[in-house]
C-alpha cells in the first residue's frame, strides 16, 4: 500500500510540473499565434520555427521532470546519423500514449519536432489547441456516414483538408509521425481484425501516402521505429508512477530510393496499393524483430 501511495504521489507531482511547464511554454506560442495572424504569409515559416523552438524547450523540460522523479531504462538501437534541418516521415507501432513521450525524448532536437495527425475538433482544446495550430500539426477532418448521406457534396472534402494541411510541411523542415495501425495495440483488437502479425495490428497506408505525395521532393528518408516494452505496456499514468522495466527503441532509416522503388509507380508517384505493400513488408520485419527481442528477455 505504501509503495502504491508513493508511486501515486510521484505521478501527481509529475503531472503538476508538466502542466505548469505547458502553461508557461504556451505563452510564447500564443504570442507567435498573434504575430502569425497579423503578418503576411511570407512570414509564416519564421513563426512556425519560433513556435517549434518553444515546443522543443517544452519537451526538454518535461524530460528533466521525468529524470528527476524516476530512472528510465531506455535502449536506443540502430540510431542513424540524423539531421535537425531535414524532412522525415517517422512510422511506428503504437501501444500506449507513453509512446509519444518516449519518441519525443529520443528524437528531440535531433530531427525537427515530431508532428502527428490530429482530429479537427482538437484544435478547440483548451490551452494546447492553439499551440497545435501554430505548430502546423496536420489536421484530419472526418465526416460521419450519416453526415455524408445528408450532404454528399462533402464526400472527399476530408481528404482535401488533410492534403492542404500536409502542403504546409514544405515551408519548414518537419518530422511527421504516423502510427500506421491507427489505434493502440491490444490482443483483442488484433484478434478482431484478424491481424497476421503476432505483436502488431494491420498497418494503414492513407496518411503515409499523403505525406509521401506532399513531400516527395523534400523528404530525406523514412525512419521506421519499433517500440518494445519488455514488461507490461504502461498506460501514461502508470508510466508517470515509475517505470523501471527496459524499453527498447529500434530505429531503421529507409532511404527514399527504396521507399520510391517499393511504394511508387514510376512516373505516377505514390499510390495507396503499392505503399501499403511496402508498409506490410516493413511490418513483417518489425513483428519478427519484436518477437526476437522479447524472447531474449524471457
Amino acid at each position: 500500500m505504501l509503495s502504491l501511495t508513493l508511486r501515486s504521489i510521484r505521478a501527481a507531482i509529475s503531472l503538476t510540473l508538466m502542466w505548469i511547464n505547458t502553461l508557461v511554454l504556451c505563452l510564447p506560442i500564443y504570442l507567435v499565434a498573434i504575430l502569425r495572424v497579423l503578418s503576411p504569409n511570407r512570414m509564416k515559416p519564421l513563426w512556425t520555427r519560433l513556435a517549434m523552438a518553444s515546443a522543443e524547450t517544452w519537451i526538454s523540460i518535461n524530460n528533466l521532470i521525468l529524470d528527476s522523479l524516476q530512472r528510465l531504462n531506455i535502449e536506443v538501437v540502430g540510431e542513424p546519423a540524423l539531421e535537425p534541418k531535414a524532412w522525415y516521415l517517422v512510422i511506428a507501432n503504437h501501444q500506449s500514449w507513453t509512446d509519444i513521450v518516449i519518441l519525443q525524448r529520443v528524437f528531440n532536437r535531433k530531427i525537427p519536432m515530431l508532428k502527428f495527425f490530429i482530429k479537427q475538433q482538437l484544435i478547440y482544446a483548451p490551452v494546447i489547441g492553439i499551440a497545435w495550430w501554430v505548430l502546423d500539426f496536420p489536421i484530419m477532418k472526418r465526416y460521419s456516414a450519416t453526415t455524408l448521406k445528408k450532404k454528399p457534396h462533402l464526400r472527399g472534402k476530408d481528404i482535401e483538408t488533410t492534403k492542404a494541411s500536409c502542403e504546409r510541411f514544405k515551408l519548414t523542415p518537419v518530422a511527421v509521425l504516423n502510427f500506421l495501425e491507427g489505434t493502440r495495440y491490444n490482443t483483442d483488437k488484433r484478434t478482431s481484425q484478424g491481424s497476421p502479425y503476432r505483436h502488431l495490428l494491420k498497418p494503414k497506408s492513407g496518411g503515409a501516402t499523403m505525406v509521401l505525395e506532399s513531400l516527395d521532393d523534400h523528404l530525406h528518408s523514412v525512419l521506421d521505429v519499433t517500440l518494445i516494452y519488455h514488461d507490461k505496456t504502461p498506460s501514461f499514468i502508470e508510466f508517470l508512477m515509475g517505470h523501471r522495466s527496459k524499453i527498447t527503441v529500434h530505429i531503421e532509416e529507409v532511404p527514399m530510393g527504396e521507399v520510391k522503388r517499393r511504394g511508387a509507380t514510376q512516373g505516377e508517384g505514390f499510390n495507396n496499393r503499392q505503399t501499403l505493400s511496402f508498409l506490410q513488408e516493413r511490418w513483417q520485419k518489425k513483428d519478427a524483430l519484436i518477437n526476437d527481442l522479447l524472447e531474449q528477455t524471457t
